[in-house]
């Protein structure tokens, strides 16, 4: 019989109107009385100051705060040794730079990490890994997932629509992450977590049974990438998460003179590698229709060029990592549908 999984997971989570002022009440009653704030460069100085009233509030100390530019190994590294000896909690708040940053350091310095995002454009917030750069490349490298989840959707609705829809794309390329791993496993006898691949589809449908940009449309995008990110603590690998269309994403990071946001990238390339595994197309359609996907994506199309280019290298971005790219050459396949697809015209230039 297999080993018993344990995971973390965690242990505060508040997705609700006005749940950012109400940040410091949450560490308090965890114990937490001393933070190092992270906050995105750019975070608009109502949500801060929002925060740090509610911090004030409960005599919450910020023992000390930094501005994230940058996502690297070599920053959070940088802020370890000068890291208050007093800090019992590390928060960050803001977008992914911020919260891969706060979320790498905290498991360096292992300490509880509270993640705040302000939008919900990836489900990387609570995921087990960061997306830091390092010597310049980028790199997902191994975190702790967060003690506690703030998501103000009042918040998060105020921020671009683009983001938001970059959040639908990440959500919606779960769908073929999770067949590829099913096709891994009768191709590579690679083991699939059931409970971990039952999770990841069920958040997506949740979602896309009400695919709207509203309050309660915020509170299910953000619960469903969060189960995501938790997802992927269970089967100890992104699997639950990422597939192809997260290697096309990848190369198109590396190849691209103007690479776009993430989920623009894995949403597209989703319902593209949906029509590759000869299923799911409709549905990924359905949700990226409804939601005004494509609308984002015209304006402000993709290289078609660098896109062709994105499907022949992928498949060697994660060497072994079996998807429907390496069961054979889909370079042509790929370049027909993005080309002739009527859902993509005006896509790609």
């Amino acid at each position: 019989m297999p080993a018993a999984t344990q995971i973390g997971i965690p242990t505060l989570v508040r997705i609700k109107p006005g749940a950012l002022p109400r940040s410091g009440l949450y560490l308090a009653r965890a114990a937490r009385r001393h933070v190092l704030l992270l906050a995105s460069e750019g975070t608009p100085a109502a949500i801060e100051a929002a925060m740090r009233e509610g911090l004030d509030a409960q005599a919450i100390e910020v023992v000390a705060r930094r501005e994230v530019a940058s996502a690297s190994v070599e920053e959070a590294s940088a802020l370890l040794p000068a890291l208050p000896t007093r800090c019992d909690a590390i928060v960050g708040l803001g977008g992914g730079r911020a919260l891969d940053t706060a979320k790498y350091l905290a498991s360096l310095a292992r300490l509880p990490f509270l993640a705040v995002p302000t939008s919900l454009s990836n489900d990387g917030f609570c995921s087990p890994s960061a997306s830091l750069t390092m010597g310049g490349r980028r790199r997902s490298l191994p975190c702790a997932v967060p003690f506690g989840v703030v998501v103000d959707t009042e918040v998060c609705l105020g921020a671009p629509e683009v983001l938001w829809l970059s959040g639908v794309g990440d959500l919606a390329a779960k769908v073929t992450a999770v067949h590829d791993w099913k096709l891994a496993f009768h191709a590579r006898g690679e083991p699939v977590n059931d409970f971990a691949a039952l999770l990841s589809d069920a958040t997506v449908f949740q979602f896309m049974a009400r695919p709207r940009r509203d309050l309660e449309g915020m509170r299910l995008l953000a619960t469903a990438l969060m189960l995501n990110g938790i997802a992927m603590e269970i089967a100890g690998s992104s699997r639950p998460a990422s597939g192809s269309e997260h290697l096309i994403s990848h190369a198109l990071d590396q190849i691209s003179g103007r690479p776009r946001l993430h989920g623009l990238q894995v949403g597209t390339a989703a319902y593209v590698v949906s029509q590759l595994q000869g299923r799911d197309t409709d549905l990924i359609a359905a949700v990226l229709d409804a939601t005004g996907f494509w609308d984002a994506i015209r304006a402000d199309p993709f290289s078609l060029d660098e896109w062709i280019e994105a499907v022949r290298v992928a498949p060697e971005i994660k060497p072994g990592y079996y998807t429907v790219l390496s069961s054979r050459d889909c370079v042509s396949e790929v370049e027909a549908i993005l080309r002739t697809d009527p859902r993509l015209k005006g896509c790609f230039a």
